[in-house]
């Protein structure tokens, strides 16, 4: 098949999942749980895509757990986003080297 098909046939897709949502629903929504509900969707989502990621970047999961162990203590204390993923970052970076030499 053509190349180009494929590539349109995505292209009218995508528009049509922004498209349909903005023609139908004119007004604003008035539903609190809705609107909560929609708020929270991008998150949600993004933590579906990221999270499994986080175990399978490293040879270790166990350096992952401690990683991801690491960035939700320091989020928690209200810590910013990049000390927060500094912090993680070197957790599993250290980990994995120590996981590596009790391999050895």
């Amino acid at each position: 098949m053509n190349i180009w098909l494929f590539i349109l046939a995505m292209a009218v897709v995508t528009y049509l999942i922004r498209m349909i949502p903005l023609t139908l629903i004119r007004g604003k929504i008035k539903n609190r749980f809705v609107r909560s509900f929609l708020y929270y969707v991008p998150y949600a989502c993004l933590m579906a895509m990221t999270f499994p990621a986080v175990f399978h970047a490293t040879e270790h999961v166990l350096a992952a757990a401690l990683g991801v162990l690491v960035a939700i203590g320091l989020a928690l204390k209200g810590k910013g986003l990049v000390t927060v993923a500094v912090a993680a970052s070197v957790t599993v970076f250290l980990a994995s080297l120590l996981l590596g030499f009790i391999a050895l």
